[in-house]
């Protein structure tokens, strides 16, 4: 194999530099199968590491892209063979190991999935690490005892590629998904891909009290900070909150009351070091009965390798709605 186009993200002088650069599969991280990468995605956390707005690599230099979707090039493993569709999300991609941002990846067979029967490479990106983390915080929450019956679950950013993918699951496994946004343009999209209400955050009283009137069976938070205080006050008895992100804040100011009184469960959603087991399970639900309707609507933008560093500011901006599939 000759070398190959990557994206690479580096450190000079203190400041993050990225680029595309030729490697070979000596540059890359240790790994018993190597990948040829037909798509890939951008997330907030890529955007974040590319572009330096946040500190998301352990070490410099290392290929971009937390997550990838191809084909088996070669293999020391057993489970895999030459041909076969896999993908890799999390797993320390573009945090300590070389990403999916190349025309080859090079990474441990513990890491890699197959691709759910009967879905594409290019669909199993438009889900990637947005739509497994969506998947892992129902697959989570309904261990916990969540069920469509017990009421509304409210969804926060809900116009991110997690927020957009866990309103169409969620829709799609009979819950009724509430949106919360920021956007007030998008609330057509909302509706369109399975939110039975929407909610602007300008308009929330977040309340003074440690619980408020119940409003929620549960929720699926992307923002942290203020509103996930708002959600462990206004969740009902028994109802659970998926933590996922901290797009707004990485604090959390409220009081024990709701989990004693109420029996509010608060779940941590890591979508990076789910155990293998966990991960295939979560996956082969997502080819199933996880796997979203509105695919076409969420994640109908597709560009093309070239185009990837001028795609990342709108994502630091707050600015993108959906998901974004890059083609290698």
């Amino acid at each position: 194999m000759n070398d190959f186009r990557a994206f690479r993200i580096d450190q000079e002088d203190g400041k993050v530099v990225a680029g595309f650069k030729r490697l070979t599969l000596d540059d890359l991280s240790p790994g018993d199968v190597v990948i040829k990468v037909s798509h890939s995605t951008i997330n907030y956390k890529d955007a974040l590491a590319a572009t330096g707005a946040g500190r998301i690599l352990r070490s410099f230099p290392l290929v971009g892209g937390i997550d990838l979707a191809g084909t088996i090039e070669s293999s020391e493993s057993d489970e895999f063979a030459a041909g076969d569709s896999v993908l890799v999300n999390g797993c320390g991609l573009s945090e300590s190991r070389d990403g999916g941002y190349a025309e080859y990846a090079r990474v441990p067979a513990d890491a890699v999935v197959p691709i759910p029967t009967g879905m594409t490479a290019a669909e199993a990106m438009q889900l990637g690490t947005a739509g497994y983390t969506a998947a892992l915080a129902i697959h989570r929450m309904e261990q916990n005892g969540q069920l469509p019956e017990n009421g509304p679950v409210v969804v926060t950013g809900a116009t991110g590629g997690v927020g957009s993918i866990a309103i169409d699951m969620l829709d799609a496994r009979g819950y009724e998904a509430v949106a919360l946004t920021g956007k007030a343009t998008e609330t057509d999209y909302l509706k369109s891909i399975g939110a039975r209400s929407v909610l602007l955050r300008d308009e929330l009283d977040f309340g003074k009290r440690p619980m408020e009137k119940a409003q929620w069976a549960g929720g699926i938070d992307n923002l942290g900070g203020d509103v996930l205080t708002w959600l462990t006050r206004t969740v009902d008895y028994g109802g659970n909150i998926a933590s996922i992100g901290l797009a707004a804040s990485h604090e959390l100011n409220t009081t024990v009351l709701p989990f004693i009184l109420r029996a509010v469960c608060l779940l941590g959603i890591n979508s990076v070091d789910t155990p293998r087991l966990l991960r295939l399970q979560v996956w082969k639900r997502i080819g199933s009965d996880l796997k979203p309707r509105h695919l076409d609507k969420i994640a109908s933008n597709v560009i093309g390798f070239d185009q990837l560093p001028g795609a990342f500011q709108a994502f630091v901006d707050g600015k993108v709605t959906g998901r974004v599939v890059v083609k290698i």
